[in-house]
Formats: C-alpha cells, sequence, structure tokens
C-alpha cells in the first residue's frame, strides 16, 4: 500500500520540489496551499509521475483550515504517514521596529500557528495509527539572527523549539519529527525579496561560502530523505543545508 504525504505549501517552491520527489519514489500527495492554481498545478504534475494526489486549499494561520485539510487527506487516503509542514512567508524585509503589528501578526500566523496546527492535527492521525514522520521547515534564520528578518526569524526559531519537543515527547510513540533549516533557496519568496532588495540579497550571496544560493531540488532530496524511512534514528534535530553558511 502506497504512503501518504501532506506537503504545506505544496504549490511552489521547496513544497513542490518535495511533492515531485517523493511522488518518484511512489507516495501519494494531498497538497496544502492558498492558491488553487498553484496547488492544482501540483497535483497535476506529481499525477504525471504515477501516483494519486489531491489538493486542499487553505489558509494555516486558521486552525480550521488545518484540520480541515488533515481531515480531507484522511477522507482520500486513510491515513497520513508523512507531513512536510512547510509553508511560510518572508514578511515585510526591513528592520523590527519598522514592522507593523499587521505584518508581524501575518508572519506568525502562518509561520508559527500555522506549524504548530499542523503538528498538532496531524499527530493526532499519526499517533492513532502507530507513528509516521514528520520534517518541518525552520530556517538558517531559525539558528542564527538575521538582519531585517526579526519577526520571521523567531517563528523559526520556534519551530526549532517544537521540533526539539515533539521528539522529546513521542519518539517511543513511534514518531520521528525533524527540521531543515535551508539557506537562501531559488523559491517564489526569494525570487521577490531579491526584486524588493537587490542590494541586500547581493550581500547575502557573498556571505554564503559556496557564493551561490540552493536549488529547491537540492532541499527536496534531503526532506525525502529524512521522511521517507531512509533515516530513521535521526530524530529531533535541526539539519542546516546552506552551503555552508551556519558554519561560519
Amino acid at each position: 500500500m502506497s504512503k501518504v504525504a501532506v506537503i504545506t505549501g505544496g504549490g511552489s517552491g521547496l513544497g513542490r520540489a518535495a511533492a515531485l520527489k517523493l511522488a518518484e519514489q511512489g507516495v501519494n500527495i494531498s497538497v496544502i496551499d492558498i492558491s488553487e492554481a498553484a496547488g492544482n498545478e501540483t497535483v497535476k504534475l506529481v499525477e504525471e509521475k504515477g501516483v494519486k494526489a489531491i489538493f486542499v486549499k487553505a489558509d494555516v494561520s486558521k486552525a480550521e483550515d488545518v484540520k480541515n485539510y488533515v481531515d480531507k487527506t484522511v477522507e482520500a487516503f486513510g491515513t497520513i504517514d508523512m507531513f512536510f509542514n512547510n509553508a511560510g512567508i518572508s514578511g515585510p524585509g526591513t528592520r523590527f521596529a519598522e514592522n507593523t503589528i499587521e505584518q508581524i501578526n501575518q508572519v506568525v500566523g502562518i509561520n508559527l500557528l500555522g506549524a504548530l496546527y499542523g503538528v498538532k492535527y496531524v499527530l493526532e492521525v499519526m499517533l492513532k495509527n502507530g507513528g509516521g514522520s514528520i520534517v518541518n521547515t525552520s530556517s538558517t534564520a531559525g539558528v542564527v539572527g538575521q538582519e531585517t528578518v526579526g519577526t520571521y526569524s523567531a517563528t523559526k526559531h520556534g519551530i526549532v523549539g517544537i521540533t526539539k519537543t515533539i521528539a522529546a515527547e513521542y519518539a517511543r510513540e513511534g514518531i520521528q519529527i525533524n527540521a531543515i533549516a535551508p539557506g537562501t533557496t531559488e523559491t517564489p519568496m526569494v525570487k521577490s525579496y531579491r526584486e524588493n532588495h537587490p542590494e541586500v540579497f547581493e550581500n547575502v550571496v557573498a556571505g554564503i561560502p559556496q557564493r551561490r544560493i540552493g536549488q529547491p531540488e537540492e532541499i527536496a532530496e534531503l526532506v525525502a530523505f529524512l521522511l521517507n524511512g531512509q533515516a530513521k534514528y535521526i530524530n529531533g534535530v535541526v539539519v542546516p543545508i546552506d552551503g555552508g553558511f551556519t558554519a561560519q
């Protein structure tokens, strides 16, 4: 019987790349995104790999939307074996005191509350069914401080905290949970940031030892490795994938 993965932010970027990689390994995919067009495009691409896929529209900052995508996935496939808890936004790209309360609430709502809701509702299914594997998307900004992404950084540090806590609480019940900490990667979110802050972006690339940004497919390889039974004894850790940025 094919395994089932839920992927939030699955309409583009890291989410889409991970969906395609897991589909190549025979995993059925539940694609979650705020954009119907992007999410349905990922479903089409996944189905071309020969597996089943569904799309569920969700604003992950709303607990009821998160519960709905979990319920819809279980209705369609019967279970959830893997969860790539990935949806997120970058925020305004200004120093923290210049952020509005609305901007702070939006980033926290999507990046942190959305991730917490996802872990809660997916975990309930996994515990009922004997276990499962979760990968949360943190960031290099969840490991070290970085300028102009204060709220984003706070949420990504929070992702690290919940990852370690869930591993400590539920590892003995068959739950494997890890976080990835990608560096700057060629995603729509990063493209938008580069267009709006070209001078800052040049400095970002110059600060990466490999002198390039990552590709979504490189991140997807790590996600699939952590989710699909190849890394069973890795639990509760944060894996940097950043071209050496946090090694400095």
